[in-house]
């Protein structure tokens, strides 16, 4: 286990404690260029805590973290049972196409879906004026942060069903066949036989995995960067490309390591609860 540990601390370890060493120093454009150390304990935390714009993008990031996993958990779910009903050429068929929207490069998505929306050329705004309906001449779909919000949450959940999906595949198969037939037996109807067949058979793969993907929603950075850099006038900014922002462009680097630190915090908030929840369910087995 040494080489892997080794690994990590250097890897993960060393710049969270370099991180969380920032995140108490004010560490602004002056002092970039001066190298100078200027120690301000906690005011970059208590700057950030009484900030208004900062709740605003935690809750936004919060939302929009719930809405996205509740989808994904949802759709992702549903492809998985339906993929257990197919038939082997079928199957195969879909499998693959939930592999190439996978693997597709993030860069790659975002550009298809920038152009899918673009304002002049794309195709949502033809398909909703061969439907009928008025005023998608033109038709701008980055105009506000919900907007871009709701784009990037389309191309999140498009990207990230296809590992519940597949997943969800692998773990139907570990459940015997008798317990469909004695729920069809009992007259049970799909829902019935999911609820009491499937979810208590599966109850640690819904765990992990909805645990898997709120950590990884929660810190998407390069969808929802790349998509319009948090805009407009910041409107569509997550906890991680705030923190980006505040950095990078501001020259805030000291607030923005507090920023990461803070979503850090966040996380294991969460972790924990998921982690409670795992290990009781551990012991009752």
């Amino acid at each position: 286990m040494a080489p892997a540990l080794l690994s990590m601390a250097v890897l993960l370890l060393y710049p969270l404690v370099r991180n969380v060493i920032l995140s108490f120093q004010q560490l602004n454009r002056k002092e970039f260029i001066t190298r100078e150390t200027v120690w301000i304990g906690f005011d970059n935390y208590t700057e950030l805590l009484g900030d208004p714009d900062f709740w605003s993008v935690v809750v936004r990031s919060i939302v929009f973290t719930a809405v996205n996993v509740a989808l994904i958990m949802a759709i992702g779910t549903g492809i998985g049972l339906l993929l257990n009903r197919l038939g082997k050429k079928m199957r195969l068929v879909l499998s693959l196409a939930l592999m190439f929207a996978w693997a597709m490069p993030i860069v790659a998505s975002v550009t298809v879906f920038r152009w899918l929306f673009d304002e002049q050329f794309g195709v949502v705004n033809w398909l909703m004026r061969t439907l009928g309906f008025e005023g998608y001449e033109q038709h701008n779909w980055f105009e506000t942060g919900f907007s871009t919000l709701v784009i990037i949450m389309i191309l999140l959940v498009w990207g990230s069903i296809p590992f519940v999906a597949l997943n969800m595949y692998a773990a139907l198969t570990t459940i015997g066949s008798e317990l469909y037939e004695a729920a069809k037996m009992d007259g049970a109807s799909g829902w019935r036989t999911f609820w009491a067949v499937v979810f208590p058979n599966l109850k640690s793969f819904f765990m992990i995995t909805t645990f898997l993907e709120i950590i990884w929603i929660f810190k998407a950075f390069a969808q929802v960067y790349a998509m319009n850099q948090g805009g407009p006038d910041r409107g569509s900014e997550t906890l991680p490309v705030f923190a980006y922002i505040e950095g990078v462009g501001q020259f805030h680097y000291g607030v923005a390591a507090a920023i990461s630190i803070l979503t850090i915090v966040m996380l294991i908030a969460v972790m924990s609860f998921y982690f409670r929840l795992i290990l009781k369910q551990e012991e009752e087995l």
